[in-house]
């Protein structure tokens, strides 16, 4: 009878030890990484794709994908805890940082100053910068073109008291400046590009000549970062590659692109032929061209207090 109940004690020992491990193998392949993107770029291809996923699957990770108009409201759900990763441009996570996001600066791009633009109808009587004095200028508010406006406008002699910004997300800062609404439009590609081509707007400035970089950023919230090294690692793993692919294949990109986004391949090959495709580790030099726009966005009283850019950068930089 000990005989019998021994072996049933064992028995259930190692039912138990099945169970626990067979609930630890699932709570494992439950984790989702929540990643936010925008209609266009590398995390669209990444998506299109199904690289991502299948850096991560080893990790045990499945990936929760969720669009935004654009960085501002993206970094919002970072900051509310719905989001764990990332893509936007410079000036929205100057915003956040100065709310209290909880972000990380994990990678960039290098810079890309053609793809982003400050835009004016084809038969605007408009010619520079410089005559954008009293008009209104469409644009998403806290957004990277926030910066190139006000850099642009410095160079031409005006300050950001000089015109009269409209905050709308592209969509309605497309039909603005599609029905006269608006002066002007400051947007990125491939908003950009698509204004261009079929609606012959035309440029008035861009981030070239040390205007403004326009670098994208990948951010991380805090917690998911600093706990998940080894899924940090697959992301910035299947970046590179997409990159890689991506930079010697523009044609096939803007085709695989088109349908997920709405947009003809031809103004999506203009687009991705000015944007950059190379991640690398925060460095210096960029840390510190963030620290000029966030310093320049406190004097201009857009954001509540100065924020030291340093604090919001994974450790060692890497």
């Amino acid at each position: 009878m000990t005989s019998l109940f021994g072996k049933m004690a064992r028995a259930a020992a190692a039912a138990a030890f099945l169970a626990a491990f067979s609930m630890g193998s699932a709570e494992a392949a439950d984790k989702t990484l929540r990643v936010g993107y925008q209609k266009y770029g590398t995390f669209l291809l990444l998506k299109a794709r199904g690289l991502l996923e299948k850096k991560l699957q080893p990790l045990g990770f499945s990936v929760a994908w969720t669009e935004f108009p654009g960085g501002p409201q993206l970094l919002e759900a970072l900051n509310v805890g719905a989001l764990d990763f990332g893509i936007t441009g410079e000036a929205p996570p100057i915003f956040a940082q100065a709310a209290g996001a909880p972000l990380l600066y994990v990678a960039n791009e290098p810079p890309a100053p053609r793809a982003e633009a400050i835009l004016v109808p084809k038969d605007s009587s408009i010619h520079s910068v410089a005559e954008l004095k009293g008009k209104t200028i469409a644009l998403n508010k806290g957004s990277n073109v926030h910066y190139l406006l006000v850099k642009a406008l410095e160079k031409a002699g005006l300050s950001y008291a000089d015109v009269k910004p409209v905050f709308l997300a592209p969509a309605d800062a497309r039909a603005a400046f599609e029905h006269g609404s608006v002066d002007a439009w400051a947007i990125w590609d491939p908003f950009q590009a698509a204004a261009e081509i079929t609606l012959e707007a035309r440029t008035l400035g861009n981030g070239e000549g040390g205007v403004a970089a326009n670098r994208e950023f990948y951010l991380g919230e805090q917690k998911f970062v600093a706990a998940n090294p080894a899924a940090v690692a697959a992301i910035l793993a299947a970046i590179q590659e997409i990159d890689a692919w991506a930079r010697d294949n523009i044609d096939q990109a803007a085709s695989e692109l088109s349908p997920a986004v709405g947009i003809p391949a031809p103004i999506l090959k203009l687009a991705l032929s000015r944007q950059s495709w190379d991640v690398k580790p925060i460095a210096p030099d960029v840390v510190a061209d963030q620290q000029k726009i966030a310093d320049t966005f406190y004097s201009l009283k857009l954001i509540p207090k100065p924020i030291k850019i340093d604090d919001a950068l994974r450790a060692n930089g890497s």
